[in-house]
């Protein structure tokens, strides 16, 4: 496989829930199932920092450093060989335009163009984002480093995906995400401030006023995206 996009994906704040996995049941690409964790079905939202962002090798001038917020659950697939353990994503939001329609164009991934802005120090990690009037933003204060998760652990679960998945109308893209394991840190003072219908369809807006099963937040790491490919 060719690497197609290389990176760091660094300071990556998941805020998790737990839906009803017939929410999600339409949206399963050909070829995959959900992948529960303990029974539960997860869609995470998620911000990060892309850092040093190359294409085929080379830097785009104005679109090296940006933040990224995506919406995404969870789905396996099993090969001859191997059991692939894979995301989805709702909706990705970056704010450059031009990245949000190469990955439209290549990938067919749901991607859009918001104003963001980002918090990234010592104490704080928090990224915001709004078009139109619908404001989001997502906040938590960092403690000590916990290392990476233990075997097994919900938190393990919902880092550790190393394949991306597309819903096509003639079938499923599959595309491999290269990284080491992460490590994490300690969560305090959680706060998000999401209108999850405004943003990501009224199917969702239930979530605005639910606490997250869980808020984790990962070092991350440099990343490498393969080329895709279309599985039968």
């Amino acid at each position: 496989m060719k690497k197609f996009l290389t990176a760091q994906w660094r300071d990556l704040v998941m805020a998790n829930y737990e839906v009803d996995p017939a929410l999600l049941a339409d949206r399963v690409p050909a070829g995959t199932e959900l992948d529960l964790f303990d029974g539960k079905c997860f869609v995470s939202l998620v911000g990060f920092m892309f850092l040093d962002t190359r294409v085929a090798g080379f830097l785009v001038p104005f679109h090296i450093n940006f933040e990224e917020v995506n919406l995404r659950f969870y789905v396996r697939r099993e090969t001859d060989d191997e059991v692939r353990r894979g995301v989805v994503f709702i909706k990705e939001i970056v704010p450059r335009m031009a990245i949000a329609a190469v990955a439209r164009t290549l990938y067919g991934e749901p991607y859009e163009c918001w104003q963001m802005s980002h918090t990234r120090d010592a104490l704080r990690v928090g990224y915001a984002w709004e078009r139109g009037g619908c404001r989001n933003s997502v906040m938590v204060d960092s403690g000590r480093n916990l290392g990476v998760p233990a075997e097994g652990s919900h938190e393990e679960f919902i880092i550790e995906h190393y394949w991306g998945y597309t819903k096509r109308k003639k079938g499923t893209d599959e595309y491999k995400v290269e990284h080491p394991k992460w490590e994490l840190y300690e969560v305090q003072n959680p706060q998000t401030n999401v209108d999850l219908g405004c943003t990501y369809g009224e199917e969702f807006a239930f979530l605005t006023e639910t606490k997250p099963y869980s808020v984790v937040l990962a070092k991350g790491s440099e990343i490498a995206v393969y080329k895709g490919s279309s599985i039968q």
